[in-house]
C-alpha cells in the first residue's frame, strides 16, 4: 500500500512541477513541494507517528505563505539537481574500498548466488555500470544545477539581479528538468539492458517484462536492506 501511494505521489509530482515552471505558478509550486513532503512522510503518516505529523504540520505553515510568495519556485528548481546528486552520491559511495557496488548486490540476488559465487565478470560489469550511474547522474546534477541557476525569471540569477550569459524560459527549463530527465534515465536502462543481453546471453530471467517482475519479487526486506546498506 505505501508502494502504491509513493507512485501515486510521484505521478502526481510531475505535471504539478512542470505546470509550476511553465506557468510561473506559485500555488502549483507550492502544491508540487507539499506533495514531495507528503511523498517523504507518507509511511509515517501511515504508521501515526508523531514527528512525522509534526513534520507535515511545519511543512503546511511554510507552504501556505510560500503559494503565495514570489519566491515559491527557487526551492522547485532545486529538487532536479539535488534528488540526481542524492542518487549520484548513493551509487558512487558504495565503490569505495571495502563496499559492494549497489548493482553487484542486485546481480547476486537476482542469480540467487552470494557474492563469493558470482563470476569475475560478473563482478566487473556490475561495477562498471555502477559506476556508469554515477557519472551520469552526476552529469545531470550539473546541468540540473546550470539550468536553476540561468532560468528566467526565476532562476537563482534572475532573483540575484544577475544578468546570465545564457538563459532560459520556464517552460524549457520545466520540460528538461521534470520531464526529459526521466527520458535519459529510463533511455540509459534500456540500452544497459540491450548491451546486458549480449554480454550475458544466458540470464536468470526472459525478457525485460520479466526482469522487472523478477526485480519486485526480491521483496521488501531486500529492498529495505539494499537501500539501508548503500549509506
Amino acid at each position: 500500500m505505501i508502494a502504491a501511494l509513493r507512485l501515486l505521489l510521484l505521478a502526481a509530482y510531475l505535471p504539478l512541477a512542470h505546470f509550476a515552471g511553465a506557468r510561473h505558478s506559485p500555488l502549483l509550486a507550492a502544491l508540487a513541494l507539499g506533495d514531495l513532503v507528503l511523498l517523504l512522510l507518507v509511511d509515517g503518516l501511515l504508521r501515526r507517528r508523531a514527528m512525522a505529523w509534526l513534520a507535515l504540520a511545519l511543512a503546511v505553515v511554510l507552504l501556505v505563505p510560500l503559494a503565495r510568495s514570489a519566491y515559491a519556485l527557487l526551492p522547485l528548481l532545486l529538487v532536479p539537481p539535488l534528488f540526481t546528486a542524492i542518487v549520484a552520491l548513493w551509487f558512487a559511495r558504495s565503490l569505495r574500498p571495502g563496499r559492494v557496488p549497489l548493482i553487484t548486490r542486485v546481480v547476486a540476488a537476482l542469480y540467487r548466488q552470494t557474492l563469493d559465487e558470482l563470476s569475475p565478470r560478473h563482478h566487473r560489469y556490475a561495477r562498471n555500470l555502477t559506476l556508469a550511474w554515477s557519472l551520469l547522474l552526476a552529469a545531470m546534477t550539473l546541468l540540473n544545477l546550470a539550468l536553476a541557476l540561468i532560468a528566467v525569471p526565476d532562476g537563482v540569477l534572475a532573483r540575484l539581479g544577475i544578468a546570465a550569459p545564457l538563459t532560459v524560459t520556464g517552460e524549457q527549463w520545466s520540460l528538461i528538468a521534470n520531464l526529459a530527465n526521466y527520458g535519459v534515465l529510463g533511455g540509459f536502462a534500456l540500452i544497459e539492458y540491450q548491451v546486458r543481453k549480449f554480454v550475458f546471453p544466458v540470464r536468470p530471467y526472459r525478457n525485460v517484462v520479466d526482469f522487472a517482475r523478477q526485480m519486485a519479487a526480491l521483496g521488501p526486506a531486500f529492498w529495505r536492506d539494499f537501500f539501508r546498506g548503500a549509506g
